[in-house]
Order: C-alpha cells, then structure tokens, then sequence
C-alpha cells in the first residue's frame, strides 16, 4: 500500500454535553435557589428515612449469617452475598449522617472480600460482630461519629476483630 495515498479524515463532533452544563464551570454554579432547595429538601428526607432502610439490610446480614452457623458447607456463597451487601451500605452511610455505619460496613466488606482458605466460625462470630454494631448505631440513632457512644462501639469492634482473627 502506498503511504502517500492514504486519506485521513478528521471529524469534529459537536460537544453536546458541554452545552449541556454551560455556566456549571467551576466558581460559576448557575444553579437555581428553587432547586438547591428542593434537592436539600429530598436528601433530609432520605435520612429520615435511612436508619429503616438500612435496618432491611441489616435483617439480610443477620439472614446471611444464620445460614452460615446453619450450613457451613455453603458459608463461601453466604460471604460473597455478606460481601455484596457490606459494599451497598459503605457508600451511603456517611452521605445520610451515619460514618459509622460506612466505617463498620467497610471493615466487614473488606474482611469479607475474597477470604483465600477455610471460613472458619471464628470469621463468623467476626460478621456477627459486625452486624450488632452497625444495628445498636442505628437502633441508638447514633449519628455523626457518636461521640463516647461511637468511640466505645469502634473499640469493641476492634477488639473482637483481634479477638476472632487471632483465634
């Protein structure tokens, strides 16, 4: 093929998405009063409504871990759905005034992660750590980072993550 005989095209495509968020530039937020409002308004709401939400899938937790202590020989597929849920709830937490419900779901999804080797009911009693700390926050209302409550419960945590990894 002969190089100098090749046509090349250059196509410029009109940025619509750039038209789109015209004025949204950073520092020129165009944004309407009325609509700040109302999305403030939408995301109070939605943390109303949270701690029972989030209670739904602290019952799944407690289902999963059930199934673990009752049939050990599936506690693998029983983790991977732990893992799935522990990763819904550690992105939404702190976005709904809970950090530590996102501190707590973060550690049992990262322990919960792929776990190479057996799972033994040591890791199980790890979940169930897990799972009563993140529904005494909600069942307490403990927002924000809970103050001495919030300290005791992060501590208690830490020490059975201690306890049952090392047993």
């Amino acid at each position: 093929m002969d190089k100098s005989k090749v046509v090349v095209r250059f196509y410029r495509f009109q940025n619509r998405l750039k038209e789109k968020t015209a004025g949204l530039a950073p520092g020129k937020a165009n944004i309407s009063v009325e609509a700040m409002e109302a999305a403030e308004a939408a995301l109070n709401k939605m943390s109303e409504d949270y701690p029972d939400w989030v209670s739904g899938l602290l019952v799944k937790l407690q289902e999963q871990h059930g199934r673990c202590v009752d049939t050990p020989e599936n506690r693998r597929e029983f983790f991977e759905e732990i893992n799935h849920i522990a990763h819904d709830m550690k992105g939404q937490g702190g976005t709904f005034g809970y950090p530590l419900i996102t501190k707590f779901s973060d550690s049992l999804y990262g322990f919960t992660v792929k776990r190479p080797g057996e799972i033994t009911d040591n890791h199980i009693e790890l979940v169930k750590s897990h799972v009563d700390a993140m529904r005494a926050i909600i069942r307490g209302r403990v927002a924000g980072d809970g103050g001495e409550i919030g300290a005791k419960l992060s501590e208690s945590l830490d020490e059975a993550i201690v306890k049952y990894e090392a047993g």
